[in-house]
């Protein structure tokens, strides 16, 4: 019988098949399954790299959140989907966690794992060809949505719903659901896609869709990585504006404002609907801008202001229009956050909430969680409100209440990293606002940072939840996927 190589040996083998490996030290310390202590064969041949260095180690150990930090083992920078589908299988052999990261935009360490592996999906971008008459596109799970928009609006095609933050991967948008002021109208991001490609926690590369391993593209979709790693997507298109009218509405009355916001997604006025919340000078939160987009030719006819703005109750004397080009208007939170990273808040903690709330009891609700919020607590972020149409949303693991009209409730908080105990204290006052929203019929939209346990999920996904379990346990049958959700 051959002798067990040590760590040591494990490692010279691992450089012999050509992957690049950096800070060797730290791997031979970390890379052992459990408390048993084995090490480690050797690792597959790679197009792409592995990396075990501290920058590598400690950028994986983060996220946009700031607030978990789990330090993994290796990161994984495939060169090819072929590099995700080894490295997934050796993680099932060797019991180790492993997690697909995009742009690093979790909030409370959903894509780290602790002594596991961290699959960067950014070298999977490509960005298929997109002809004047194609119906989707197809694009890997790396690639951004501002490189999508770009190449497609250049074809003068588009996808249907984009989330107000462009520089997010497609493929972690897709793992939760993708929300935007388009939803009312086309759906979320998820309810768009055609086709995926997914590498399954067991290690097996599979094309899924509606009508082809439906129980995988179904479970995979807001997913929250659980079953599958997204490397590829085929994405639905529509014709793209050349240019959009945007409006900036002001209210002074919560009820005022939801009806209008309500009013408009329902009669389908306008293209794209939001809105935000602002502090009055007594740090109350009781300014409403409702913001409005119309789509100009080819899509539709040139804006008309009478028409769109008819029986609306805003403050006429407030409001603010601008025409832009498309994509300008897509991208048009560039601006603000740079000058965020130029200030050194985007590095600042974001224990964010994110609430889908009944539209019966909306006005309520907002009301409960906006007199808890003071402007210190919100830092340099921002609170959106705005109405989806459920008819709209198909996709059964992206809960939503019971309601025709849901609203969702975004409290985009930053505070500094290093306060500890405001950062917790916000942390308890996001599960304090969840479960007031969940006793009226809400749900969380889980991109935030609300502290859940095992039974929260299975509540949370309700009638779903054996779709997901079942899911799992077929596809992911050693649980090696994505353990910093917390969900199984």
């Amino acid at each position: 019988m051959p002798r067990t190589p040590s760590r040591r040996t494990a490692l010279h083998g691992l450089v012999a098949t050509g992957a690049a490996v950096i800070g060797l030290d730290p791997f031979t310390r970390s890379w052992a399954v459990g408390a048993s202590d084995r090490p480690l064969t050797e690792l597959p041949p790679l197009d792409g790299t592995v990396h075990t260095d501290e920058a590598s180690l400690n950028a994986a150990a983060d996220d946009f959140g700031h607030i978990v930090h789990r330090r993994p083992a290796a990161v994984l920078r495939p060169g090819s989907v072929r590099d995700v589908v080894a490295m997934v299988r050796f993680c099932n052999a060797h019991g180790l966690p492993c997690a697909p990261r995009g742009q690093g935009h979790a909030t409370r360490g959903q894509a780290q794992v602790d002594g596991g592996l961290v699959i960067e999906t950014t070298p999977l971008d490509a960005i298929g060809s997109v002809g004047p008459r194609s119906t989707t596109v197809t694009v890997g799970a790396g690639a951004k949505w501002s490189d999508v928009a770009k190449a497609t609006s250049a074809r003068g095609l588009t996808p249907p719903t984009f989330t107000d933050y462009l520089e997010l991967s497609v493929g972690g948008t897709l793992s939760v659901g993708g929300l935007g002021g388009q939803t009312h109208r086309h759906g979320a991001q998820v309810d768009n896609v055609t086709e995926l490609q997914v590498v399954t926690g067991a290690g097996e590369f599979v094309t899924c869709s509606p009508v082809r391993h439906r129980d995988l593209f179904l479970a995979v979709l807001a997913g929250l990585g659980q079953c599958g790693i997204i490397v590829g997507a085929t994405l639905r298109l529509v014709r793209a504006p050349e240019t959009v009218r945007h409006y900036l509405l002001p209210y002074d009355d919560l009820r005022t404002f939801l009806d209008d916001q309500r009013l408009l997604v329902r009669e389908g006025r306008f293209a794209y609907v939001e809105g935000q919340v602002t502090a009055d000078t007594n740090g109350d939160f009781r300014g409403y801008l409702l913001e409005a987009v119309a789509y100009g030719p080819p899509v539709g006819p040139a804006p008309d202001d009478s028409a769109l703005l008819r029986g609306l109750r805003h403050t006429p004397s407030g409001v603010q229009t601008s025409d832009l080009a498309y994509y300008d208007f897509l991208d048009r939170l560039a601006p603000g956050i740079a000058a965020l990273k130029e200030a050194g808040l985007w590095s600042h903690a974001h224990p964010w909430l994110n609430l889908l709330l009944p539209g019966r009891s909306a006005e309520a609700l907002v009301t409960t969680v906006l007199d808890d919020l003071t402007p210190a607590d919100l830092g340099s972020g921002v609170v959106l409100v705005y109405p989806l149409l459920r008819e709209r949303l198909h996709t059964p693991l992206l809960r939503t209440p019971d309601d025709p009209v849901p609203y969702l409730l975004a409290v985009l908080r930053t505070t500094p990293p290093d306060d500890t105990v405001t950062v917790n204290r916000l942390l308890a006052a996001n599960r304090t606002a969840y479960d007031t929203v969940h006793a009226a019929g809400g749900t969380q939209y889980p991109v935030g940072s609300i502290p859940f346990d095992r039974a929260d999920w299975r509540e949370h996904f309700g009638p779903t939840w054996r779709r997901l379990a079942t899911a799992r346990n077929t596809y992911d049958p050693r649980g090696v996927l994505v353990p910093g959700q917390g969900i199984f």
